[in-house]
Parts: C-alpha cells; structure tokens; sequence
C-alpha cells in the first residue's frame, strides 16, 4: 500500500480532495501597480537622446522639412541617434528595401558620430519618407520627448509578461519571508549552488552550471528549493513545465532536498491533466490561497514529522 504524500499527512487530507481544493482556488489575475509600465526604464532610456530629441524639435512646423534636416545634422550630427527610437526601432543600423524592382536596399547607420553629405541627406530622406516628415511639417507632433517617451511606455509593453513572472515571486516571498521569520530559519532569493555553499556552506548538485532556484530555504542545514510561475494563459508551457518539474522534483529529492512547486493562475484550468501528473509524483504543490491560509509556515514547521510517500 502507498503511503500519503507529504502534504495530504500534514493537511489530513485525501489526494483526490486536496488537489480539488488547490484546482479550485487558483487566482485569475495578480495585476499590481508595477505592472503597467516600468517608469524607471523608460525614462532611464529618454535621458540619454533628450538633447538630442530637443534637437529634433526645431525641425517641427518647417515647410521645407527635407532642407531644414540636412542643415541640422551637418550641424548637429548625433541628433541622428535619436530617429530610430521616433520609429520605435531599437537597432542604431537599419536597412530598407528602395527599389523594389531590383531589390536594392540602403543602409541607414544612425550610431556614426560623424557622416558624409550624401549620409547626412539620406537621414533627410529616411525623415521624409518614413512618415515622419509628414508628422513634424503638420504639427501633429508638438514635442519629440513627450513623443518618444510614449513610444518608450509602447516597447516597455513587451515586458509585462517578464513582468508577470517577477510579481508572482514577490507575491511568495512575502510569504516565504514571513514564514521563515516566524520559524527562525533563513531563505534565499535567486539562489545557486555556488551561493548556497558560499553562505550556508552546504554542497549541492547541480544538473547545469546556470540552474537558479527562486527559492531555496535552509531549515537547520535540510535544504528547501521553490519554484514558483504563475500562468494567467493556457498553452504547451503548462505541460512542459509540469514535465519539467517531475524530473527536478526526482532530482532535488535523490539529494535529500525537498521541492515545492508554487504554482497559480487561470490558465491552469483548462490544463488540469499535467498539473495532476505532477500532483500524483510528487509531495508537495502549493497555490496562492495556500500560502494565504498559512500551509507553507506549517511545512516548514512541521514538515519533518510528516512520512515519506
């Protein structure tokens, strides 16, 4: 007969229920403020091309635009840098197909400090043609910072899913921080082997040298490693990272280490069948509203007097 997994004894609960009680309670969103928009980058990017942007600026409501552009970067020159950003282009080196016909491309290299004349009215042209002219000649655009800063907040959009990933971790370690406090032990955020045997000078393998655990919790020299994602979609990385997670559950155990899976969000809903796969291998699987109601602070507490599967 199979014994219990490690959280149904300390919970008392069976395992068809315990796994209906976390299905059940998963989190739809965990939108906080800092989701929106990283201010700090984006204006950490304007700062360095203001001048330049300011420069740029001059050349609103100019009726013969192509002109006062070439009279502008002969003087001033390294307002170029700024153009890709207007266009929402990171790369400073850009290539655009000319004639269509022969397909003859032109290079456009906007990192130069210093350039020729026919550069200089080929930038003119890049402006004109690119739609930016028509934009800076109408007034449509009053000014460029206010401009490019919200073209800055556009790209920093790409980074809410990264962002995502980031406010799930701070979500636990509210709670692995608090739990540890109340325990006595210590925790370590973003931990590697190399950290680990540094400060708590305790040995662990690894199965590739940049493995980082989110989490890794030193209860009396018995080590605790936590990954945590959080999952508003559904998709193929619910199932891969489930397969995953089986294989470094069996690893981190093979080492005496226990693993928990912090896991939450809606998307899990509609992808039950490899989140059970894991649930049925493995001892412990955690969400938000467990950690909520305190069962992480009990693991680390009373864990040990729980029996192994």
């Amino acid at each position: 007969m199979m014994l219990m997994k490690k959280l149904c004894l300390l919970l008392n609960k069976r395992e068809d229920e315990l796994f209906k009680e976390i299905s059940s309670s998963f989190k739809h969103k965990i939108t906080q403020w800092r989701y929106f928009v990283n201010w700090e980058k984006v204006l950490q990017n304007i700062e360095p091309i203001e001048k330049e942007l300011n420069l740029l600026n001059t050349l609103i409501g100019k009726k013969d635009l192509r002109a006062a552009t070439v009279e502008l970067l002969s003087k001033y020159p390294e307002a170029s840098k700024a153009i890709p950003l207007l266009l929402a282009i990171r790369d400073k080196s850009l290539e655009v197909l000319i004639d269509t016909r022969n397909f003859v491309y032109r290079k456009f290299d906007f990192s130069k400090k210093n350039f020729q004349k026919e550069e200089i009215e080929s930038f003119a042209d890049f402006v004109l043609k690119s739609g930016l002219g028509e934009l800076l000649e109408d007034r449509k655009i009053k000014n460029l910072v206010d401009y490019a800063t919200g073209v800055e907040v556009g790209l920093d959009s790409n980074g809410r899913k990264n962002r995502g990933g980031a406010l799930m971790e701070s979500l636990v370690e509210e709670f692995v921080r608090d739990a540890c406090r109340d325990v006595q032990i210590e925790y370590m955020r973003q931990a590697t082997a190399q950290k680990i045997s540094k400060e708590w000078k305790l040995n662990v393998k690894v199965d590739k040298s940049s493995r980082i655990i989110d989490f890794a919790i030193n209860k009396k020299k018995r080590l605790y490693f936590i990954e945590v994602n959080f999952y508003g979609g559904g998709g193929s990385k619910l199932k891969s990272t489930a397969t995953e997670y089986i294989r470094m559950n069996e690893y981190w155990n093979s080492q005496g280490i226990e693993f928990i899976w912090i896991t939450d969000g809606a998307g899990w809903k509609s992808t039950l069948k490899p989140l059970r796969e894991y649930f049925d291998k493995a001892d412990y699987l955690l969400n938000l509203e467990m950690l909520r109601n305190g069962v992480l602070k009990r693991m680390l507490k009373d864990g040990d007097r729980s029996s192994a599967r």
